[in-house]
């Protein structure tokens, strides 16, 4: 095993296990790259996902998303701090909105499974609401 370090203090893995991370780096860096373009799926939480994957199997990857101008900061400050500016938390409990009202008037769903969702929806609204902003 290399016992790399890159700037989040990850050790860079080798092997099927290096080569498993980089492809779901690339996954979720295409699922962020997705979330940038609909406004129903989230964008940051792939792009931090996939730097967390990078930093275990490509550094330089992990380099590029950290340099990068529009998501590089938010996924310095959410590993630094666990903060989500006031900006990206707007915007990700607007689309939680959103979604919720795409599925409610796409799937019809009974009582219980629309009340499930919107739980579920509400305490992932209340989590990105409670993080620090800067």
């Amino acid at each position: 095993m290399q016992q790399e370090q890159t700037p989040a203090q990850a050790v860079v893995l080798s092997g099927p296990q290096r080569f498993l991370y980089l492809c779901l780096g690339f996954l979720m860096l295409g699922l962020g790259i997705i979330g940038a373009i609909l406004p129903v799926m989230p964008t940051t939480i792939f792009i931090i996902l996939a730097a967390w994957f990078f930093a275990r199997s490509s550094p330089k990857l992990e380099k590029r998303i950290l340099a990068h101008p529009q998501f590089g900061p938010l996924v310095i400050k959410w590993r630094d701090r666990g903060a989500i500016p006031r900006r990206a938390k707007k915007f990700a409990c607007g689309g939680m909105m959103i979604g919720y009202a795409i599925f409610l008037w796409s799937a019809q769903p009974g009582l219980y499974l629309g009340a499930g969702v919107a739980l579920f929806m509400l305490a992932c609204a209340y989590y990105v609401v409670s993080r620090p902003e800067e």
